[in-house]
C-alpha cells in the first residue's frame, strides 16, 4: 500500500483549516485516513501549524511520502529560526515602497544661432519594421 502524508481540508467556505493525515495515496483528499498527525491553519499568522514529529518520522521511515506542503511545514517546525527569518524578510519586502522610476532626462535644445533645417520631403516616412518595396528600373 502506497502511503502519503498530506493535507485534509476542514473548515467552512472561505475559512480553510487543514488536518495533516497519513493516508493511502488512492483515497480522495477528504476520504479515509490512517492517522491524524497534525493541523495547519493558513489564515493564522505566525506559528500556524502543529505536528507530531515523532509520528511523522515513524511513517516516513515506513515509506510514507509527504506532500510538498507538508514537507515545508515539517521544515518550519524543525527550524523555526530560519522560518521566522524568511517571514521577516518577506514582510520587509512587502512593506518597502516600490522604487519610483527615475525622471527622464530633459531633451537637449538646439542652439538658437543655428537655423532650423527644412524637411527635404513632405511624404511620410515608412516604418522601419517593414522592408522597402522593390523599385522598378
Amino acid at each position: 500500500m502506497a502511503v502519503a502524508i498530506r493535507l485534509r481540508r476542514e473548515g467552512a467556505l472561505n475559512r480553510p483549516y487543514f488536518k495533516v493525515v497519513v493516508t493511502d495515496k488512492r483515497s480522495p483528499r477528504d476520504g479515509k485516513f490512517i492517522e491524524i498527525v497534525g493541523t495547519y491553519d493558513p489564515k493564522k499568522a505566525g506559528q500556524n501549524s502543529t505536528l507530531k514529529l515523532d509520528r511523522i518520522e515513524h511513517w516516513i521511515s515506513k515509506g510514507a511520502q509527504p506532500s510538498d506542503t507538508v514537507r515545508s511545514l515539517i521544515k518550519k517546525i524543525k527550524n523555526p529560526e530560519a522560518a521566522a527569518k524568511k517571514a521577516a524578510s518577506a514582510a520587509a519586502k512587502k512593506a518597502a515602497p516600490a522604487p519610483k522610476p527615475a525622471p527622464a532626462p530633459a531633451p537637449v535644445a538646439a542652439e538658437p544661432s543655428e537655423p532650423a533645417a527644412a524637411p527635404a520631403e513632405t511624404t511620410a516616412p515608412m516604418p522601419e519594421s517593414e522592408p522597402a518595396p522593390p523599385t522598378e528600373s
